[in-house]
């Protein structure tokens, strides 16, 4: 008998607005001109933020941070679609999510000035702590995607992580986990082509991240991560499928890291500056000002103020986190078991 072709996938790719800030108005989501001037006004919110974080750590006012250069409408795109209401488990790199959903700025300064109150989320959002280990939230996702499900709340859960998350057991377990329970939760994969110095063809065969979902039982998309209509579209549409109980979306969102991974990494020892240069032009926060500039929502004097306005928030979240009395040094141990182990006792003891 022939072989037959029992399955088969297609990866489809979103994109909506170009490098010269030309949008397909076929595919536009339904946005008002305030809901647009407000996505702008976040992207640069969030490179302000981002800039003076990157100062701050330099200046020794901060510790070791990581920079969302370049994935800010991969960021502020997704989380413009989510509701507050929804369940959110970030990785380390989501401080434009943080900063979409309202959250006070200079908390997330105090958490990475090495304050770990920082992370204690305030009332009216569902944000879970910043996640360092790679990969480890996924599972924590399906979990709680799996509580609202019990529940029969209508609400959703995001998860977001690296292309370097989907290299991780905790990527298949938690994807694996949310396609048979066929949960409502939307995996957000910023892949920036780099899981610090290894580059995203090294991590897999796959021609695309996306279809990893097709194996678990559920759609997977790849968006053009520098196209913030794309990425609204795409976490929106998601979104609107899990609250209808109609299960689990990853979204691939094609981005590119344009900073260090860290301010304790050096990229220039293994990418090149070429790679980066062909990068530029994508930038999401230029192609948004060339949308709007066509659309008469943008000029010189509207830029000065967003700028300004940017600035001025976070200096006074600057100014709010540096008066914040830390806590004692030894608080790290008297607050982490129930009795001071003999390691701690000691370790205490030399500090």
């Amino acid at each position: 008998m022939p072989e037959k072709i029992i399955e088969s996938c297609n990866v489809k790719r979103l994109e909506i607005l170009d490098e010269g800030g030309n949008a397909d108005e076929s595919l536009m989501p339904p946005l008002s001109d305030e809901q647009i001037k407000k996505m702008y006004e976040l992207l640069v919110l969030s490179r302000a933020f981002d800039q003076r974080a990157l100062n701050l750590q330099r200046e020794g006012r901060l510790g070791t941070y990581a920079s969302i250069l370049g994935q800010e409408a991969s960021q502020i795109g997704s989380a413009f679609a989510l509701e507050k209401s929804d369940w959110i488990f970030p990785s380390f790199r989501e401080m434009g999510v943080y900063i979409t959903m309202g959250y006070p700025l200079h908390m997330l300064f105090q958490y990475w000035s090495g304050d770990e109150r920082g992370v204690k989320c305030p009332e009216g959002l569902n944000i879970f702590p910043v996640c360092v280990p790679v990969g480890t939230q996924l599972p924590h996702a399906a979990g709680a995607a799996m509580g609202v499900k019990y529940r029969g709340d209508k609400k959703a859960v995001a998860c977001y992580f690296g292309d370097g998350g989907t290299s991780e057991g905790d990527f298949h377990e938690g994807m694996n986990f949310a396609g048979v329970f066929k949960l409502p939760v939307v995996f957000i994969c910023q892949n920036n082509h780099w899981a610090i110095s290894v580059p995203r063809e090294k991590q897999t065969a796959s021609k695309t991240l996306a279809q990893k979902a097709f194996a678990y039982g559920f759609e997977g998309i790849q968006v053009d991560g520098n196209d913030v209509f794309a990425v609204y579209k795409a976490v929106k549409e998601a979104l609107e499928k899990a609250k209808k109980d109609s299960g689990p979306t990853f979204i691939e969102c094609f981005t590119y890291r344009m900073s260090d991974h860290t301010t304790a990494d050096d990229a220039a020892r293994y990418r090149l500056k070429e790679e980066i240069d062909n990068w530029k032009p994508k930038d999401p926060i230029l192609r948004l000002k060339l949308f709007m500039e066509k659309k008469g929502l943008w000029n010189k004097q509207y830029q000065t103020d967003v700028e300004n306005k940017a600035k001025e928030a976070v200096d006074e979240a600057v100014k709010m986190e540096e008066a914040i009395e830390h806590p004692e040094p030894k608080d790290m141990f008297t607050f982490t078991y129930a009795k001071l182990t003999q390691r701690q006792m000691r370790q205490m003891k030399e500090l």
